[in-house]
């Protein structure tokens, strides 16, 4: 099985909810939602990948790194590689039902645990969906997976943190962008946004549960840092795939700010356009100390099991080594932003 076969087969399994292009960019399905669409004209979908485009890397040959090393440990996370997979859930709704919930989340695990990695798991309005995260990709993964908990009504936040400890985890995330989606509303169940004050009563509540806390949507200095003091353990560098409000800015664009601004106090992960090895090394010289990637994963499930997603995996890993090798990165816990330049045109596409 090869890459182009994953595509293939689940090309027909999600016809009415993506069009498995050869290049997921936001292009031919913007403003699908229900689907994998970007908001309204999918700007912010286009500019997660246009602000990785406009990067270029400035090579380095003269040098003795032959086997660069990708392993990093990461807010209690040991990786082969900085990669994470990120949650993707409701599949009846936005990919038309190609497996059930648990099938997935399985076979997200397995691949994510063959290749050495981990995986967020999600959380929806629909029932069941946090819970098959928790019991299926939990299993391969030995509990060593991130659960996402959405910013519901207190009751309901404090509750699947006590399951998420129960299930075993170590760390658990709250994506605060979910405030924007257009599908929860349409299931009559939106997020709430969260005040600082509440903030720390949740990142208190699961430090008190022995879980570190990570927040998703932070688009900011000011969030990242409010994050910070709020006692979160990490922030995750994401506008939710552009699929929350339009006219965002790319995260590699706002990523160097927001690690500049954070100095190290607490993990930075980031997502959105990351497509290849080559856009995770770009993401790690820009700040992140890990990268999470959600559509092609997603795909690459639906298409080949817990095979496709090991595969894409291990391609994401030679990608990611080959391009270490030609900047003269020895270890990605070691990267300097100095193997970047940025194009001095923009690109369009």
């Amino acid at each position: 099985m090869n890459l182009k076969e994953l595509r293939d087969n689940a090309r027909p399994l999600v016809k009415s909810h993506c069009r498995v292009c050869p290049s997921c960019n936001g292009w031919g399905c913007a403003g699908e939602i229900p689907g994998m669409g970007g908001a309204g004209t999918a700007a912010s979908f286009k500019r997660n990948l246009r602000a990785l485009a406009n990067l270029e890397f400035n090579t380095s040959l003269i040098h003795d790194v032959k086997a660069p090393d990708t392993a990093v440990s990461v807010m209690g996370f040991a990786l082969s590689m900085p990669l994470m997979v990120a949650p993707v859930g409701g599949l009846s709704f936005n990919l038309g039902g190609p497996m059930g919930e648990g099938d997935y989340q399985r076979a997200v695990g397995e691949g994510a645990s063959a290749a050495g990695i981990s995986c967020g798991t999600p959380d929806a309005a629909a029932e069941g969906v946090f819970e098959a995260g928790l019991a299926e990709a939990g299993k391969p993964l030995g509990f060593g997976i991130m659960p996402f908990v959405k910013p519901w009504e207190p009751e309901l936040v404090t509750r699947k943190l006590a399951l998420a400890k129960e299930a075993g985890c170590r760390a658990v995330a709250m994506d605060l962008d979910s405030v924007g989606l257009a599908t929860l509303r349409l299931m009559m169940h939106p997020c709430l946004p969260k005040s600082e004050e509440e903030i720390r009563e949740i990142v208190s509540f699961a430090h008190g549960l022995g879980l570190k806390f990570a927040i998703k949507g932070l688009m900011t200095p000011e969030d990242a840092l409010r994050a910070a003091d709020c006692g979160a353990d990490g922030v995750i560098v994401s506008n939710h795939g552009g699929r929350v409000l339009d006219f965002m800015p790319g995260t590699a664009d706002v990523l160097p700010e927001v690690a500049k601004a954070l100095g190290g106090r607490v993990a930075v992960f980031c997502d959105g356009g990351v497509r290849s090895g080559g856009d995770v090394l770009k993401m790690l010289a820009l700040g992140a100390d890990c990268v999470m990637v959600g559509r092609p994963f997603a795909i690459a499930a639906v298409g080949g099991g817990a095979e496709g997603v090991a595969l894409l995996a291990a391609s994401y890993r030679q990608e990611l080594e080959t391009a270490m090798v030609m900047t003269g990165t020895a270890s990605v816990r070691d990267i300097h932003s100095s193997i970047l330049r940025r194009r001095s045109s923009g690109m369009t596409s």
